[in-house]
């Protein structure tokens, strides 16, 4: 891993044990998958690049709107999946046809994400979990 994947997945586990809290983001306190990318991108840079607004747990699910995908895109640099690597945003489809809506930061042979009623932990990069990953993002 380069120093800065390094100093990328060290911010990212800096959260773990955070509690799951839909539309946060303050580690320790709790936070959704968003809002860990979000603190991630604090860290690194300062203030966030936009307000996200506020959102439902279905992620644009019933207009078939890839809202998560089209933020990502705006501020982050996305590149082919095949390439992801330590330190990359990863994005999940978690059911087929269904929009994009988990996000994680890949830390080697798995990621770091904020899961439902299990909050921030970090998981290993399973086929199941490998299946479901639509996009992969650099942070700039």
């Amino acid at each position: 891993m380069s120093a800065r994947a390094d100093h990328i997945v060290d911010i990212a586990r800096g959260w773990i044990g955070t509690p799951y809290r839909h539309q946060a983001s303050v580690r320790g306190a709790g936070t959704d998958c968003l809002g860990l990318i979000r603190g991630v991108w604090r860290a690194l840079y300062g203030a966030e690049p936009e307000v996200p607004p506020a959102y439902s747990r279905d992620w644009s699910e019933p207009q078939r709107n890839e809202a998560l995908w089209a933020a990502a895109a705006r501020h982050l640099a996305e590149r082919p999946v095949p390439m992801a690597r330590a330190g990359d945003v990863l994005l999940f489809r978690m059911r087929a046809r269904a929009v994009a809506k988990h996000l994680g930061i890949a830390t080697g042979g798995g990621f770091v994400h904020a899961y439902g009623d299990h909050g921030v932990v970090e998981s290993p990069l399973s086929a199941p979990w490998r299946r479901r990953i639509v996009a992969a993002f650099e942070f700039p």
